[in-house]
């Protein structure tokens, strides 16, 4: 992928090496307050200082013990949202409505959002309550190793996917998926929860489609796309894990249907073309 000279986006949220158990402060008292705990204990109250958020709430502070290797990751991470951004301000422009740009946290280890308390293990998210996608930058590790989908394009497409979230919570259609959940059985809300992340995959099969146009894309990138829509489609997962395959259990779709729903994005590059609820 083609990503190297491409702008990066100023919507980063950089919370590595700061606890998820913290509580946010800005300025003023809250300030003073956590200088005056880190001489209580004998930490540099520099370090802390560092680590808090700036005032318009995205920290681009990068704590000193991030390896260079990550530090090119978010980098990377930064000009995949980025060029997520003018695809669906282009999107959003066209339908004559305007996009709300998310913000990207990177975290490590855990992370409070609007949506509770998360760990790596629950791999990135999307939570509608802060409008902002959340990453480990340690599950590109795994995406590789676990799960044998390496390569740039793999990476940005698990970013698209989380952006196509965003992109849905902004339609209101994650909206209409809280009015279900009270209403419907375990099974039938699982069921449309696939039909939910099929949706968003084809979203990012979108963006795929338009960067593209912009000749980002390079010979095997879609392949690496497909190859990690496979890896981490349900069947998969439940046949590694667990030896077997149960459908009715499944809240992200198949390996096939996640390839096909992403390949339908990528070919049409229109949003009209993602309707997986069609027919409820």
């Amino acid at each position: 992928m083609r990503w190297r000279n491409r702008p990066r986006s100023q919507n980063i949220e950089d919370r590595r090496g700061i606890s998820g158990r913290g509580i946010a402060v800005g300025g003023g008292l809250g300030t003073i307050v956590i200088v005056l705990i880190a001489v209580l204990f004998g930490a540099d109250p520099r370090e802390l200082l560092e680590q808090l958020p700036t005032g318009d709430g995205v920290s681009t502070q990068v704590p000193s013990s991030i390896s260079a290797e990550e530090t090119e990751l978010a980098d990377f991470v930064s000009a995949v949202l980025g060029d997520t951004e003018e695809t669906w301000r282009q999107i959003f422009s066209e339908a004559g409505s305007q996009y709300r740009e998310p913000v990207l946290v990177l975290f490590s280890g855990s992370v409070n959002s609007a949506c509770g308390m998360a760990g790596s293990a629950v791999g990135p998210f999307y939570c509608g309550g802060d409008e902002k996608v959340y990453i480990d930058l340690s599950f590109y590790s795994d995406l590789r190793s676990r799960f044998g989908a390496p390569g740039d394009f793999a990476q940005a497409y698990v970013i698209a996917h989380e952006v196509g979230h965003h992109v849905q919570h902004q339609l209101g259609i994650m909206q209409k998926m809280d009015a279900y959940r009270q209403r419907l059985s375990e099974t039938q809300y699982n069921a449309l929860t696939v039909r939910l992340e099929l949706q968003a995959d084809c979203f990012a099969g979108v963006w795929a489609h338009h960067a593209n146009n912009r000749q980002l894309l390079e010979a095997g990138d879609v392949e690496e796309a497909m190859t990690a829509a496979a890896a981490i489609g349900d069947d998969t997962m439940q046949r590694r894990t667990q030896g077997r395959i149960v459908p009715e259990s499944f809240t992200h779709g198949s390996s096939e249907q996640r390839m096909r729903w992403f390949m339908t994005g990528m070919k049409t590059g229109q949003i009209s073309a993602c309707n997986t609820f069609e027919g409820l």
